[in-house]
């Protein structure tokens, strides 16, 4: 597998939706064959499990349903489209992965992280991502924009309160510090002009020494 994955990864409203697709065209314009995708989603099996997860009706959904459902569309996604892509050497850029389940189903649904991370080890086996951006900005501002951004799809997620959030946060800053290497922080509460020239510059080192490696 000679291809790069990088996840982007932050709570409700951090902006990384938005960078991605502009990063993404900007890696392409650079020479790189990118793939931009998003979790749940992706592709039209885990696009339907979406729908379901994300449904604003769907308020009597147990919590171990919903990191089953995550992890099934997670599996189905991976199979059709990121492995494919990372065979063929394609630079693979995708919207939340197996971190969001952790801080969202594993800490602040009150599941358990390990047990979360073991539904997706399943799922996912040994593939994880060679680099993760954390967009950090603080719960209330990332909720402040959301109720903003008029045009931003509004989901389940969105309905819960802000402590909720906050242990998202909290859980997000605990990965952190289990995973320093592979995890870098992107200071999220900037103009995205910053944010973008930010995002760019990390890539640019990560992939260059992607290269340098497969190389050797």
């Amino acid at each position: 597998m000679n291809g790069y994955f990088i996840t982007f990864e932050g709570g409700e409203g951090a902006g990384k939706s938005s960078i991605l697709q502009a990063v993404a065209g900007k890696l392409s314009e650079g020479g790189y064959d990118v793939l931009a995708t998003r979790e749940p989603g992706g592709i039209d099996i885990a696009e339907k499990i979406r729908q379901v997860i994300l449904d604003k009706t769907h308020t009597a959904m147990d919590a171990r349903t919903e990191a089953l459902l995550y992890a099934a569309a997670r599996r189905q996604h991976l199979a059709e489209k990121i492995l494919p892509a990372l065979n063929e050497g394609k630079v693979v850029l995708c919207d939340r992965f197996i971190d969001s389940s952790l801080v969202y189903q594993g800490y602040a649904r009150g599941i358990g992280m390990d047990e979360v991370f073991a539904i997706n080890q399943f799922a996912i086996r040994d593939v994880f991502p060679d680099m993760t951006l954390f967009f950090d900005i603080p719960p209330t501002k990332g909720l402040a924009r959301i109720t903003a951004n008029e045009n931003r799809e509004r989901n389940r997620l969105d309905m819960e309160n802000i402590r909720f959030h906050e242990m998202v946060y909290e859980a997000y800053q605990m990965l952190l510090s289990q995973f320093p290497k592979r995890i870098q922080t992107i200071d999220a509460d900037q103009p995205f002009e910053q944010v973008e020239a930010n995002v760019m510059k990390v890539l640019h080192s990560g992939l260059q020494k992607h290269v340098e490696e497969e190389k050797q």
